[in-house]
């Protein structure tokens, strides 16, 4: 099969016909063989009963329906998990993506040998209230992750070589990130596409403030387990390490400044106990250990991690 679809929704009965009929005239038109894979995400409108009619009509698609609202990161995973093509599309259900980029973007991975190419909206029909966080993120990502030549890391519409999408765990807010997750995952030929954005037809956004805290503290997830998932003891033992060594050494020094003033009956005026120093030095061996044996549980952790992504599937067509 040449390409698999991913869609994940989220109450978008409205457009879910007319997207995936401009994707048929799309894959239809350049002869693909393809898939559309539709994750709802727990919708509390009529997408399900859409998606189904819509898979009484068309034998390309592929229906998953989630018990409950997991999120995008969820719905991708499991769409990634499903997909069967060489190369994975994965594009937003409102419509702002445009099914017309998928042939360029299913070129440049097959001929060009890219691992990923991400959107790229140069000209955005989203409010200020998600645009300017957005430009905020992909800033402090692209110089946290070194992917220098991305403008748009969260863009919705996306290709993948198959082996990336197998490759890679996606949970939480991690959609976001998923060019960092790949580079981290060892697939760094990574390309941009400037892409069309459409303004929304039907629905409203689903973006809400909560997103951009989630964002951030997902960013900063990202980048310790990208770097330290597998070792997490070489993160907190050294921290802890560097603590405790700078505690002992004050600690040692105190102590040795007034045995120097006892050996030579030089008058000292202040004990051990009494100066604010030392309890700093008391706090800092105390803080190193314990940093030292998180390091060493969370190794243990890491070894014997649960499964993540175990999400509750009502339906499969």
């Amino acid at each position: 099969m040449d390409i698999s679809v991913v869609v994940p929704l989220y109450n978008e009965a409205e457009s879910l016909p007319e997207l995936t009929e401009w994707i048929r005239q799309v894959m239809n038109k350049n002869a693909f063989s393809y898939e559309i894979i539709l994750v709802d995400d727990g919708s509390d409108d009529d997408s399900w009963p859409v998606i189904e009619t819509l898979k009484t009509e068309h034998a390309e698609i592929v229906g998953i329906k989630f018990r409950r609202n997991y999120g995008k990161s969820a719905a991708l995973n499991v769409g990634f998990e499903a997909a069967q093509g060489n190369v994975v599309i994965t594009m937003d259900a409102d419509l702002q993506d445009s099914p017309d980029e998928i042939p360029e973007l299913y070129r440049r991975i097959r001929e060009e040998n890219f691992d990923l190419v991400s959107g790229w909206k140069q000209k955005r029909y989203d409010p200020l209230t998600k645009t300017i966080p957005t430009k905020f993120f992909n800033a402090v990502t692209r110089s946290m992750s070194g992917i220098k030549n991305l403008h748009d890391f969260n863009c919705g519409l996306k290709a993948y070589r198959r082996d990336v999408v197998k490759s890679i765990e996606v949970y939480g807010e991690m959609h976001r990130y998923i060019p960092v997750i790949a580079k981290w995952a060892g697939f760094k030929k990574i390309g941009e596409q400037v892409v069309e954005h459409r303004a929304r037809k039907y629905g409203t956004t689903k973006f809400g403030f909560s997103r951009f805290i989630n964002g951030f503290l997902d960013l900063l997830s990202i980048f310790f387990v990208g770097k330290f998932a597998k070792r997490p003891m070489h993160f907190f033992g050294s921290l802890g390490v560097i603590s405790f060594i700078t505690g002992t050494l004050i600690a040692l020094w105190i102590i040795g400044q007034k045995l120097y003033h006892i050996a030579y009956h030089i008058r000292y005026t202040r004990e051990v106990t009494d100066q604010p120093l030392f309890y700093i030095a008391l706090v800092a061996i105390v803080v190193g250990f314990q940093l030292f044996l998180t390091g060493f549980i969370a190794e243990l952790v890491s070894r014997n991690a649960p499964e993540r992504n175990n999400y509750q599937i009502e339906k499969t067509l």
